[in-house]
């Protein structure tokens, strides 16, 4: 069942120059395994972080590294089951984030949608021990904060 759907898009240039003007930004929003990724990527995880919120419902105890994006050994991109993340996604009885990036044209566009298991399972399996999107185990995240 989908509890929640989310959608963000960014200017990738504008964020460059946020990034640019406010150095410390970086550090701030993203996980030490993202910082290197080139400016369309980070202004694709950007959205993926706002569009997961719009999801959710709202970002309540989550900081920005609770929202780290990871890719599995299939490259699909995943939201890294940190214990801020699972701890709001079960407090919502969701068990599961689908995560879909993209950048074009100077704009990065994530969707998400948040799902919860009908009659207990989902296949692949709960994000327990997975990633949330139900790939791989990833490792949690620094905590971050977000204002």
């Amino acid at each position: 069942m989908i509890i929640g759907i989310g959608v963000d898009t960014v200017d990738i240039e504008r964020f460059g120059r946020q990034l640019t003007r406010t150095p410390a930004l970086l550090e701030r929003l993203f996980a030490p395994a993202e910082r290197e990724l080139p400016m369309h990527s980070l202004a694709a995880r950007f959205a993926a972080r706002e569009a997961l919120i719009k999801a959710l419902g709202g970002s309540h105890g989550l900081g920005w590294h609770d929202m780290e994006v990871v890719r599995g050994d299939d490259r699909v991109p995943a939201f890294a089951a940190t214990p801020g993340l699972n701890r709001e996604m079960a407090a919502r009885g969701a068990d599961r984030a689908h995560l879909s990036m993209t950048h074009e044209a100077g704009v990065a566009t994530a969707f998400v949608v948040i799902e919860a298991a009908i009659g207990g399972s989902l296949a692949g399996g709960s994000g327990a021990a997975r990633s949330i999107a139900g790939g791989s185990a990833a490792e949690p995240s620094a905590e971050g904060e977000r204002s």
